[in-house]
């Protein structure tokens, strides 16, 4: 006979703890799930499979042994068991089995000394850490994201400099046979010399440094001077060849470099964008940065936690509310919606026209070549980049006082926002290469004999990378200005005066987001203009590691972390996915201006072809007749057919790989949910299994002694102890 306990139990005779284990939820899950199944088979597989289905992290993998014991999941007692089974093993080894450890000791060891020395080498290390522990994460994925910018210039700037600047010093230095790039048309291959005559005045030689004309023009630094076709020596060079490749590699190596860099923040984006639960839960118990090492930064990083937690909560609130929302309601807010974002377009299309009619203003006046005095000189070189950058600084205002009565929540306002303001910084340089390139391909007659207006534009590329120039010199100086003549006096005024007025519009913020959009319209100058000006990627890596220290000094001296804050684990692939649309923008002109707009006959290393991509085709002629018929086969309509197939059939299969993994992660989730119910489950039996042994044994006197001894290590049957993903 079972005692009274048992019977909490089992019930009926069976074999110990199989009536237990059936009880579980878990278990009855299953069975509901797999009813067929578990006729068949019988409920002893199944209950198997319930019992160990939480316990798959604990199996014993093949290369576990490989890995460090520190690194594995266990506890301390246990890493201090594998580690003497790992020492003895080592000890019993002998012959080929030794020298395989040391050898995979001695490589392991030889790899971290070689990730330690690559660390120490890596640039701003000291002063990036310094940042990390003042202002945390946030602001530090600014200044990586820097760094990065400038490791990638500095690569792009070597492309130029190995397969286009070299070979002309080279030759200019040694005696090589040299054919120069010509043309059969005599009236378009003249280029009148552009350099000042005469006495020059000191302000002249501002302007030209400034604009990039006069001395600059005809220097490594543009498009018009690398006028070689063929250089001969042991092997024949093709300058026009290599000039175009190193141009497509440069912006090949961009794109896959970004995306490398964005897979694995988009990972992170991709779990934290899956589950609300999961966001609160990180803010909770793994939102502080422990990096910080400021008493103020501490505290910015408490407000913005809390103003964190404050939007998530504010986001359900208006999620809750949209829900709630009448068909009338609806209708009014997408009206209103409509007609502001109507409003949005009228004016960037005001913006864009304003930059179309600085642009035609200023090449009219650059093209009467009128003399001048040399404020107003300088203004008109720089007109249009002096109106984009006015563009630049009026509209994000414009669209974050719109924004607010968009009804949109918290953090899509923020998107939101700073999308359009990246669709106008970028847009811009699309308006004015499209206004440079209507006043090139436009003669005075019906049909430019050249192809382009020659009388006005000998030279067209090196005018396009002169504007390109501007735009990047006119960029840096504007950032330099700000700081000094914003930042640094708004600083001293906030510190030394009291009055309400001052303390309201407070220190200087530091904006992530907008610091961010600065680079990246700088770095889209910069992919656009190194085909028409080969050192402008040199120029640019000069322009941020400038821009790295007068940031890094105002931040630390003028500005404050902002209020609402930009998530260090978003931002990263947030910047990313900005700058591969910068890329994509770059992209459209090169392309269109290689393969469609007539090259200059007066200049460059494309005077002998109509178009930069003709020397694609004429240089794949002279190659053996093998690589040629391969070379062929490739750009064959039947290979371009096959390789989409097989592209999209790799596509589909990782579209169905991951919809599987994502069910997995969905039942793992269940999984440890229903794990958590089964622990409620199994303390709630033995909360009623010693409940019923004291009322069986004890008295009332000692039954109240002996809960509360029992309340010392029991837990009430209320508390739920379940678990989520």
């Amino acid at each position: 006979m079972m005692d009274e306990p048992d019977a909490v139990f089992w019930d009926r005779p069976a074999p110990v703890g199989n009536l237990l284990l059936d009880q579980l939820p878990s278990y009855q899950s299953l069975l509901y799930r797999r009813k067929s199944s578990t006729r068949r088979r019988g409920s002893g597989r199944s209950r198997q499979l319930s019992i160990r289905s939480g316990k798959w992290a604990e199996q014993t993998h093949s290369g576990e042994e490989l890995r460090p014991v520190r690194e594995l999941p266990k506890s301390m007692q246990d890493k201090r068991r594998e580690k003497q089974q790992r020492l003895q093993q080592g000890g019993a080894l002998t012959g080929w089995g030794l020298w395989r450890l040391n050898a995979h000791r001695s490589l392991k060891r030889l790899k971290e000394d070689g990730v330690d020395l690559l660390s120490a080498l890596q640039l701003w290390r000291t002063d990036i850490h310094l940042i990390e522990g003042m202002f945390g994460t946030g602001i530090l994925s600014y200044f990586s994201f820097l760094r990065f910018l400038v490791l990638l210039n500095f690569i792009m700037f070597l492309l130029m400099f190995v397969f286009v600047m070299l070979p002309m010093i080279l030759t200019s230095h040694t005696s090589h046979n040299i054919t120069y790039s010509s043309t059969n048309v005599s009236e378009c291959s003249v280029y009148p010399p552009t350099s000042r005559q005469s006495l020059v005045a000191f302000h002249e030689h501002i302007t030209d440094l400034l604009s990039g004309t006069g001395f600059l023009e005809r220097t490594y630094l543009f498009y018009g001077y690398y006028n070689l076709e063929f250089i001969h020596s042991h092997f024949t060079y093709n300058l026009p060849l290599a000039y175009l490749l190193a141009t497509i590699s440069y912006l090949l190596l961009s794109l896959v470099w970004i995306v490398k860099r964005s897979a694995s923040g988009f990972k992170r984006k991709l779990i934290q964008d899956e589950d609300r639960f999961q966001s609160f839960c990180n803010k909770i118990f793994a939102g502080w940065d422990f990096c910080i090492t400021n008493e103020n930064a501490a505290r910015l990083k408490r407000s913005s936690l809390l103003y964190e937690m404050k939007t998530d909560l504010e986001e359900e609130r208006i999620k809750r509310r949209m829900a709630n929302r009448t068909r009338g309601e609806r209708c009014r807010i997408y009206a209103l919606r409509a007609a502001l974002n109507l409003f949005v377009m009228a004016v960037l299309v005001t913006c864009f026209y304003c930059i179309y009619v600085a642009t035609v203003f200023s090449q009219l006046k650059q093209v009467k070549n009128e003399k001048s005095a040399f404020l107003q000189e300088l203004v008109v070189e720089y007109l249009p980049s002096i109106v984009i950058t006015l563009a630049n600084f009026i509209t994000p205002l414009i669209f974050s006082l719109i924004i607010t009565f968009e009804d949109y929540s918290p953090a899509f306002e923020i998107r939101f926002t700073l999308m359009r303001c990246v669709f106008m910084r970028l847009a811009s340089i699309g308006v004015l290469l499209f206004s440079l390139w209507v006043q090139i391909t436009s003669c005075k007659t019906q049909e430019c004999p050249c192809g382009y207006d020659h009388d006005n534009y000998p030279c067209w590329e090196t005018h396009v990378g002169q504007e390109m120039y501007k735009l990047v010199i006119f960029d840096f100086l504007i950032i330099v200005a700000v700081t000094i003549f914003v930042e640094f006096p708004r600083k001293i005024i906030v510190s030394h005066c009291d009055h309400g007025l001052v303390r309201w519009w407070g220190q200087q913020e530091f904006a992530v987001p907008q610091n961010v959009l600065e680079i990246v319209y700088g770095q889209t100058i910069c992919w656009i203009g190194t085909f028409y000006c080969p050192l402008l990627p040199a120029i640019n890596t000069v322009k941020y590691v400038l821009v790295f220290y007068i940031k890094k000094v105002s931040l630390v001296t003028n500005c404050r972390p902002a209020t609402r804050p930009f998530r260090a684990s978003s931002s990263h692939f947030f910047f990313l996915v900005v700058l591969l649309i910068g890329l994509a923008l770059a992209s459209v002109p090169v392309t269109v201006s290689i393969a469609e707009i007539q090259a200059s006959r007066a200049c460059g290393p494309f005077v002998s072809y109509s178009t930069s991509w003709r020397v694609v085709p004429q240089g794949i002629t002279q190659l053996p007749l093998g690589l040629r018929s391969f070379l062929l086969a490739l750009a064959s309509e039947a290979f371009a057919v096959s390789f989409f197939v097989i592209t999209c059939l790799g596509m589909f299969y990782v579209i169905a790989l991951a919809g599987a993994h994502k069910r997995v992660i969905e039942q793992l989730r269940d999984q440890l949910a229903m794990e958590g119910r089964d622990k409620r489950f199994l303390i709630q039996k033995l909360y009623q299994a010693q409940q019923a042994t004291y009322g069986r044994s004890a008295d009332g006197k000692g039954l109240r002694r002996n809960r509360a001894d029992a309340g010392l290590c029991l837990v009430e049957p209320s508390v739920v102890l379940e678990t989520q993903a």
